[in-house]
């Protein structure tokens, strides 16, 4: 197996100067760094340091010692310690992979086979125990360089990219990651621009005094928050996104709509994205009601894929802004599961006159309120047009 590792060995400077040159040309982040010489000679002597343990310890089947597990850790501290953001760390380990697999490559001969097949086979778990010890330096620096709300971000997105290393950065935060969760999404409405990213970070650290959890507020007009949660019982956690609804509306001083959706780990990401539909469909209110599910919604979400049905159920909606308050009133009558003396209560009129409103719907649109048509087609158009 000499050919391979010889060659391979003699080109580690070239390697490491064509490495160092990929980072800049690839990473924004890295190019901004590298402008100062002190720091690209730290990335160079570093660059070379790698390879030719990586070349060393492959050609003798050895795992990476743990003073290279150390100094590896403290590069990624560094790097974590200046702001290096989470994309640009896992763009640099992905480069980096990519290189070292064209470096093998490159210097295998004819007669290299078994020696190339050794080596990939060295890679695969050496590679992961280097880019873990790599990776919990940067998660390190990041908890030095960064205030709480900004960890608790950082942990939101990598638990919903199911990143591994999400533990690390838990661990520091007293945080403990959940199998199971109910993905919370609380849209707030308004036009934009909304609060910006020094207000959202402002409400999401009072958020956490109340509600510890993976949490994040990276867009203006969305909160979204992992609460943990049992599989077998996800209504403690629904009225913990109800609560969260609540303070977000309370703060921003905007009606809000809280859509949910149960995950499990490694698929977080999934659940908030459909935790996400159901809020851009749930009604918006001053101070929310109800945490939505799928169930709650199912049919707003069906209209709203299909353009046909959406266009049917707007026309349904203008009738509806021919009589008065009738929107509030077929809301508050679904709401109160079509009791009139509730809902007449609950809209502080008399049941004769919440009568009239009904017998105004039917003549409008020629949908009995309590009918269940008229049920389906009306609550499910009130819901689209209280969205927003």
């Amino acid at each position: 197996m000499g050919g391979l590792f010889s060659l391979w060995r003699q080109r580690v400077a070239d390697n490491a100067r064509r490495a160092v040159d990929a980072y800049q040309e690839e990473l924004l982040e890295y190019r901004n760094l590298a402008v100062m010489p002190r720091v690209r000679s730290e990335m160079l002597d570093f660059a070379v340091f790698l390879r030719q343990r990586t070349v060393d310890l492959a050609a003798d089947s050895a795992p990476f010692h743990v003073q290279d597990l150390d100094l590896m850790a403290a590069m990624g501290r560094q790097r974590g310690e200046k702001g290096l953001t989470l994309t640009a760390q896992r763009q640099v380990l992905l480069v980096h992979t990519r290189l070292t697999l064209r470096e093998v490559y490159e210097a295998a001969g004819p007669n290299d086979i078994a020696a190339t097949m050794h080596t990939l086979a060295w890679l695969a778990p050496a590679g992961l125990a280097a880019q873990g010890a790599y990776t919990r330096g940067w998660i390190e620096g990041q908890r030095r360089a960064l205030a709480t709300v900004a960890q608790v971000r950082l942990l939101t997105v990598m638990l919903l990219a199911g990143d591994d290393s999400a533990t690390d950065l838990a661990r520091g935060l007293h945080m403990p990651v959940p199998d199971h969760v109910v993905a919370t999404v609380v849209r707030v409405a308004g036009g934009s621009p909304g609060p910006d990213q020094a207000a959202r970070d402002e409400f999401a650290g009072a958020l956490l005094k109340t509600h510890w959890m993976p949490l994040s507020w990276l867009e203006p007009h969305e909160v979204v928050a992992l609460i943990p949660s049992s599989p077998g019982g996800r209504q403690p956690a629904v009225e913990r996104g109800l609560a969260l609804a609540r303070d977000v509306a309370s703060m921003t001083g905007r009606p809000c709509a809280a859509g949910t959706a149960p995950g499990r780990v490694r698929a977080f990401g999934d659940a908030v994205a459909l935790a996400r539909q159901v809020s851009e469909v749930a009604p918006v209110r001053a101070v929310p009601s109800h945490a939505y599910t799928v169930t709650d919604v199912f049919a707003e979400l069906g209209a709203a894929r299909l353009a046909e049905v959406g266009q049917w159920l707007q026309v349904v909606a203008a009738q509806l802004d021919a009589g008065p308050d009738l929107v509030a009133t077929l809301d508050t009558y679904y709401q109160h599961d079509m009791n009139r003396l509730d809902t007449a209560a609950a809209l502080c009129i008399h049941p004769r006159t919440l009568d009239y409103r009904l017998t105004r719907v039917r003549d409008l649109t020629g949908l009995e309120p309590g009918s269940t048509r008229g049920v389906r087609v009306l609550s499910t158009a009130v819901a689209r047009i209280l969205a927003g």
